[in-house]
């Protein structure tokens, strides 16, 4: 892997990964775990929904209890409740489920433990372990010392009774919030200042989704995790590689309460990076709350539902994941590799259709007015079970504006007056005699004449072809259409870089939103189902419109009466293998 400050093109690998290792190695002879079933968790916090980064932290997670046949947990972590909310987790759940995992009935919230987490608080106050500390966080920072010079307290050596005391009525209320702390008693000389009598509880008046007002202090993080791992019988907790530092700390609490089970492992990886976004919850939830976007599902978002709408499958994004493999060394993974997924599963599971995004009028002056004539069109040519559709062809065609031009540049092979003969996808070859403009120059209508002899796109004499193939829409048959192109949602590759402001990288370009586009009747069919189903957790119909790209029913706003296609990936790939 690439070190911080680059950006990996692949990291598809090889053999085992390093957490597999430790696996194997823990459960094999001899190991800490030996003859006990794996069991893993993947514990979310409710204040947000989830993003890319956290889909490669569940595959990990899940991943390896399938791997290993064993079982993983799914707990959210609401032991913050100041931004937390019932409505991501229903989205929590939504995503691992669309994702393809379930973790059964092991469902949990890390307010179910915090009857036990104070019971253990109370425990390590007894034990001398756990103080009371009237210090602010400003002045303990202050006293938090330096290298080589310890932390100072002056609240250190209370007697336990007072302790005891004192953190009962802070769990009555009779404390102004922020007033007290508990901290656990560690080692205020430690080179690890995450072991510098680190806080354990907190106070809060603030009204928690699932508790109410039934509590006023709260547990840190870094006290109540390896509590509720230990409680749920959790062999290996696997996270980003922040808590490598706090790991000992981990350690600590599971090793000084007395959790009748077996103490589990916690194992540190690298988190995802990816270009052209931001991982960080806050940073999107300000996208979102100030509107740069239009909600946590807008497709140029990193959020799972937003690359949902986008079009993304669950086998791309689990492909993306398996591939970059799971590294100790932070990296960057080039978005382009991600969209490389994506386009390798639509490439085998996409229907072919055409659509025309930029329509100009196509007439063919000698087709018969009246005719009308039907083609088959194979949905699938990579998947001969996929079956086929039925297009019409007519005297009057739409055709992409910038398949004619009047006065082509060099090596032009499209349509242009007594230029080359050009295929029109499955139907006929025309050749293209002239145009007509409006007041203002613009082309309205291109003239062709074609030859009735090469239905299917072949000449009957077998002559060489030199013009292009285009894809086409019947004019008599073709529906109206939106087409929103997203792009980048940033235009710096590195919008997150240090001395950077991310709202100042945001890309002006990366919508654009095209009306009056023509689509064949099949992409309206689809779109009149769709509109009948439940659409919540599931991927929109996704579509190859011919020579564009891959296209995707909006899964907010697309209806029967008001068909909207978003791009979900062009056909060109950007990635370099």
């Amino acid at each position: 892997m690439a070190d911080d400050n680059k950006t990996v093109e692949s990291t598809e690998t090889e053999g085992k990964n390093f957490i597999h290792a430790f696996v194997e190695e823990d459960i094999g002879p001899g190991g800490r775990y030996e003859g006990m079933q794996v069991h893993t968790r993947f514990p979310p916090e409710p204040n947000g929904y989830l993003h890319i980064g956290h889909c490669k932290a569940l595959t990990i997670d899940f991943g390896t209890a399938e791997k290993f046949g064993g079982i993983c947990n799914l707990r959210m972590d609401d032991t913050n409740p100041a931004k937390e909310d019932t409505e991501f987790v229903d989205a929590i759940k939504e995503d691992i489920h669309w994702l393809g995992f379930d973790w059964g009935d092991r469902f949990y919230y890390g307010s179910d433990y915090f009857e036990k987490d104070y019971e253990y608080a109370v425990e390590l106050i007894k034990k001398g372990l756990a103080y009371v500390c009237d210090l602010t966080p400003e002045e303990f920072k202050e006293n938090r010392g330096d290298i080589g010079k310890p932390a100072v307290s002056p609240y250190r050596d209370r007697d336990v009774e007072e302790n005891l005391d004192l953190f009962e009525r802070m769990k009555n209320g009779e404390f102004p919030e922020g007033s007290r702390t508990l901290r656990a008693k560690i080692d205020l000389a430690s080179g690890n200042f995450n072991l510098r009598d680190p806080v354990m509880y907190r106070i809060r008046y603030i009204d928690h989704h699932r508790q109410g007002t039934k509590w006023c202090i709260f547990p840190m993080y870094d006290f109540a995790h390896p509590i509720q791992d230990a409680l749920e019988g959790i062999t290996h907790s696997l996270c980003s590689l922040e808590y490598e530092e706090h790991r000992p700390l981990y350690d600590w609490v599971v090793n000084n309460v007395s959790i009748p089970y077996h103490k589990p492992r916690q194992i540190e990886f690298a988190r995802l990076g990816i270009n052209y976004t931001v991982m960080s919850k806050r940073k999107l939830r300000q996208l979102v709350e100030q509107h740069y976007v239009s909600g946590w599902d807008d497709p140029r978002m990193p959020t799972l539902c937003g690359l949902r709408r986008r079009g993304f499958t669950p086998e791309s994004i689990r492909s993306f994941c398996e591939r970059i493999g799971v590294a100790k060394a932070p990296s960057t993974i080039e978005y382009s590799f991600l969209e490389h997924c994506l386009r390798e599963d639509l490439n085998e599971h996409a229907e072919r259709t055409m659509a025309v995004l930029h329509p100009v009028k196509l007439i063919v002056t000698n087709y018969p007015e009246k005719k009308v004539e039907t083609f088959v069109v194979d949905n699938n040519p990579t998947d001969p079970n996929a079956g086929s559709h039925e297009i019409t062809f007519s005297r009057e065609l739409w055709i992409e504006e910038d398949d004619f031009m009047e006065e082509p540049v060099p090596k032009y092979k499209r349509l242009t007056p007594n230029g080359p003969e050009c295929r029109l996808k499955g139907a006929y070859l025309v050749q293209c005699t002239g145009c007509k403009k409006d007041e203002n120059g613009k082309v309205v209508e291109v003239y062709a004449t074609y030859d009735p002899n090469s239905r299917g796109g072949d000449p009957a004499d077998g002559r060489k072809v030199k013009g292009a193939t285009l894809h086409w829409v019947d004019a008599a048959t073709a529906i109206d259409a939106e087409v929103r192109l997203y792009d980048y949602l940033f235009s710096d590759p590195s919008p997150d870089g240090p001395d950077k402001n991310f709202l100042d990288c945001l890309n002006p370009n990366s919508l654009e939103v095209l009306c009056g586009c023509k689509i064949e009747p099949e992409l309206a069919r689809a779109a009149a189902e769709y509109d009948k189903t439940e659409r919540a957790g599931k991927t929109a119909p996704t579509f190859q419109f011919m020579r564009l790209g891959y296209f995707c029913l909006d899964s907010r706003d697309s209806t029967a009466d008001n068909i909207v296609f978003n791009r979900s990936v062009s056909l060109k790939d950007s990635f370099k293998k």
